[in-house]
């Protein structure tokens, strides 16, 4: 096994040994390890392409090549990066970063974790190739990091039928006591709830018309017709927030709990049902949503204000996430499409994003400028223990 010579045992680098190297060892002139290391380094430098992290490798003095494992101050070239990335194993390499940053079960109550597909726009022009073009991420709701990933390859099917197909697998990675499963109402399915449900896990799911007979149940209890004759919510505790900002003026949140219809519902365990209404006025025009959903969190720790704070927070994903890798890591502009080339460099990128957010650091590209300044802060966050705070 290859050793880091300037790494702590619980740093990124270090667990870079775990992921199996697929070269001929015969043939091997730098080590997996390293190569991960610098390319990682090189992410948090700003570095967005295959080319533009073995240049600036490449350009790295002999004591930054020599912590990264380079002993020869030598660093590959483009083509070597791109064969090596080809050919690792996704999987494995997801399933050592998902233990790296196994979230521990938080001591105030339960955390979100959000399940979410993402498109790679640069990809689309090979998916006739087999290049696999979503990838569906699990993603903590309190640090922002990526916990696990599965390829999504929709081989004939909607992007929401295949991401229902892997969601199994990548609900199997996570760690699951102590947190809760967020999505969109796509994953309202009875089989996704009673899996995080054996595992240990809860669920705050949306219902909409997927599930035509659980939403109409929900429209009826929360908002019956006139003159249905139907009886008042006996328990209906409430919680609602105010903000403004973002273009829009007063953005009101209100949402209403109840456990009236948990002895009548056909759902593995649930446990409380909520009505979630929001309205804002943007540029002079009043706006209104309504959106239902179901939870398993029983009212002593699904409070109100929970099960709202759990459900704005499924939004993270996107903000925190997704725009973050489109936006400063340049994702979809990624022309890669070889073998496990794809997918590995995603799971870089995110891995990236989730070093930054557990060591503090929210103003992402402005650190990724001061990085590429300062090259050996980058190497701190990849070959240094995680902070104790984390």
């Amino acid at each position: 096994m290859h050793s880091m010579p300037h790494a702590d045992e619980s740093s990124l680098s270090v667990a870079f040994n775990d992921i199996p190297d697929p070269r001929c060892s015969a043939s091997v002139r730098y080590p997996l390890p390293a190569i991960l290391a610098l390319t990682m380094s090189a992410l948090l430098a700003g570095q967005q392409s295959v080319l533009a992290i073995a240049e600036w490798g490449a350009r790295q003095p002999t004591d930054i090549l020599t912590r990264l494992g380079f002993v020869a101050g030598q660093t590959p070239c483009q083509s070597t990066f791109q064969r090596v990335f080809a050919k690792l194993d996704s999987d494995a390499i997801a399933r050592v970063l998902t233990e790296h940053f196994a979230s521990p079960s938080p001591p105030d109550g339960p955390s979100g974790i959000s399940l979410d597909g993402k498109a790679f726009r640069g990809w689309l022009g090979y998916a006739n190739d087999g290049c696999p073009v979503h990838l569906l991420t699990a993603v903590c709701h309190a640090s922002g990091m990526a916990l696990a990933h599965e390829p999504i390859e929709a081989d004939g099917v909607s992007k929401a039928e295949a991401e229902l197909t892997v969601a199994p697998a990548l609900i199997d990675q996570l760690n699951w006591p102590g947190h809760v499963l967020t999505g969109d109402a796509l994953f309202c399915q009875r089989a996704l709830c009673q899996q995080v449900r054996a595992a240990g896990g809860d669920y705050l799911l949306l219902v909409k018309g997927n599930q035509p007979r659980l939403h109409a149940d929900l429209m009826l209890l929360f908002d019956p017709p006139a003159d249905s004759g139907a009886l008042p919510l006996t328990d209906q505790p409430t919680a609602h927030t105010i903000e403004c900002g973002h273009g829009r003026q007063q953005e009101v949140r209100h949402l209403v709990a109840t456990t009236d219809l948990t002895d009548y519902l056909d759902w593995p365990d649930v446990a409380q049902v909520f009505r979630l209404e929001r309205t804002w006025r943007e540029h002079g025009v009043s706006k209104r949503q309504l959106h239902y959903g179901i939870t398993s969190l029983e009212t002593a720790v699904g409070t109100p204000e929970r099960l709202l704070a759990l459900k704005r927070g499924h939004r993270g994903i996107e903000n925190r996430l997704h725009r973050v890798k489109d936006v400063t890591f340049g994702e979809d502009a990624s022309l890669i499409h070889t073998g496990q080339g794809p997918f590995v460099m995603a799971l870089l990128r995110d891995t990236a994003i989730s070093l930054l957010y557990r060591s503090g650091i929210r103003q992402v590209a402005a650190c990724l400028r001061r990085h590429s300044q300062h090259p050996e802060a980058a190497l701190d966050l990849v070959l240094l223990s995680p902070p104790t705070h984390a």
